[in-house]
């Protein structure tokens, strides 16, 4: 049996214990109005294992915005429709030791954004998404995850409206740069598209259904284009602390800023979890102490044998 599977209701239990003790050390993202009002304790968790089996704990009707969560599936959603030659024109596949949002990182770089998981190499992927405009291409793009994902996944307006009010000069500036240095060919148009595909939105039962798709093989993607982007979510997907955890729990994931974080045991299934405080690198906490205590247990970690 795979051992995700032999999780037990009092293991379960212990884990998320153990996780909701380490809320207290991060504090919810304040930059975004709307992500401000999160309630500190607020805990979910959702398991898509491969058998069909699952397992669902916590605030799980919370709907919160992906953000940098999505970043895996534009990624993936490229791939499938332009192929890896063409993507990798666009960003690399390298780690950054700065912050999610560094642009003295792509400055240095010569205007070439490092990874997909952080900002530059998203708002670089969302100038790329097919569609006419910012909206066409969000539509697009959730219409696909919604249909190979079986998730109601939805455009969060109000969310979107805060984030634009907010108005992320830091953004603003990487995209000018990007646009400068000809990876971007619409500056306006890719940074709506990365502010919309941020905020779709969904409980975490959604997200882990669409990293079911990343984890095991299902016929809907290819398993060349899973492997990719498992391997930058290894590397890359918690910005500069992805080698820190790489040896600490030792699976792929990706967080966002409200919260959000995704773990995938590969041919196993996957863990999504939504708890909003976060530690100094933009990574929340309570969800990270819950997955390292799962990986522990069960002995989850590709290294583990």
């Amino acid at each position: 049996m795979r051992k995700l599977e032999t999780l037990t209701p009092t293991e379960l239990l212990a884990c998320i214990q153990h996780a909701k003790l380490q809320a207290s050390q991060g504090r919810v993202a304040d930059r975004i109005p709307r992500l401000a009002v999160a309630n500190s304790h607020w805990f979910a968790v959702h398991i898509c294992c491969a058998s069909g089996k699952s397992f669902s704990v916590g605030d799980t009707s919370c709907v919160f915005p992906l953000m940098s969560a999505i970043k895996p599936f534009s990624l993936l959603y490229l791939l499938e429709h332009l192929g890896v030659e063409m993507v990798f024109e666009w960003v690399g596949i390298e780690p950054s030791h700065a912050s999610f949002n560094s642009l003295e990182q792509l400055i240095a770089d010569g205007g070439y954004p490092r990874n997909p998981m952080i900002n530059s190499g998203a708002i670089t992927l969302a100038d790329k998404l097919p569609g006419k405009d910012a909206s066409d291409r969000t539509q697009k793009f959730c219409q696909w995850l919604n249909q190979i994902a079986g998730c109601q996944f939805k455009l969060d307006e109000v969310m979107l409206a805060s984030v634009r009010s907010a108005g992320s000069q830091t953004n603003r500036a990487i995209s000018q740069y990007l646009a400068q240095a000809g990876y971007v060919n619409d500056l306006e148009a890719a940074l709506d598209t990365y502010e919309q595909i941020c905020c779709l939105s969904g409980k975490v039962e959604y997200l882990a259904r669409l990293g079911k798709l990343l984890a095991c093989e299902s016929g809907l993607v290819s398993p060349q284009h899973r492997q990719i982007v498992n391997t930058l979510m290894f590397s890359c997907g918690l910005y500069e602390d992805s080698f820190l955890y790489a040896l600490r729990i030792g699976l792929p994931m990706k967080s966002g800023i409200s919260g959000t974080l995704l773990a995938i045991v590969p041919t196993e299934g996957a863990i999504a979890c939504y708890s909003p405080p976060l530690d100094p690198a933009g990574n929340p906490v309570a969800a990270l102490g819950f997955v390292e205590a799962l990986s522990q247990r069960l002995r989850l970690s590709i290294f583990a044998g």
